[in-house]
């Protein structure tokens, strides 16, 4: 049986409240995410895209742990990059529970709260430019078709997170 999500209370942009367990009885993608990271950047636009493709089977959470983001920041890009939901970390709490130190870190739940698939985007690096597989959609899909990702884990990969 796999991990279930460690629950948590953060704010949203706004300063709403928003617990992991709001998301139960949907699909959730949570991505560590960062406003400064051309990682986390280059994530933002392939999930917009998939997000059309699975619709409300799916909900995306952006969580943003860098210390050093100011909330007018987080605001700007996240309306740039069309993300729907932006939750501040700034104490680190969220990637502290889920061991996240780089954007972007993702986890995919399912719609139970358990994490099926934890780790890097895909298998893009500085050597390897081209992705040849795409985790998070193969988790996803794997989970929408009623079957259990594999690979589970991968090592995550992108900038790290920064805390004081």
């Amino acid at each position: 049986m796999p991990p279930p999500a460690p629950d948590f209370l953060l704010r949203d942009l706004t300063g709403h409240p928003h617990a992991l367990s709001f998301y139960h009885g949907r699909i959730t993608i949570l991505n560590f995410w960062s406003a400064e990271c051309a990682w986390s950047a280059r994530v933002d636009a392939a999930l917009r895209e998939y997000m059309t493709q699975w619709g409300h089977a799916v909900h995306w959470v952006s969580i943003a742990p860098n210390v050093n983001e100011t909330p007018e920041e987080l605001t700007r890009v996240s309306r740039e990059r069309g993300l729907p939901l932006v939750l501040r970390d700034p104490q680190g709490e969220a990637a502290s529970l889920f061991g996240a130190e780089v954007t972007p870190h993702l986890f995919v739940l399912d719609p139970d709260g358990f994490i099926r698939y934890q780790g890097a985007f895909d298998d893009v690096t500085f050597r390897q430019k081209t992705p040849t597989r795409n985790y998070l959609r193969e988790a996803v899909d794997a989970l929408l078709a009623g079957r259990t990702p594999d690979p589970a884990q991968t090592e995550a990969y992108g900038c790290t997170i920064v805390q004081f």
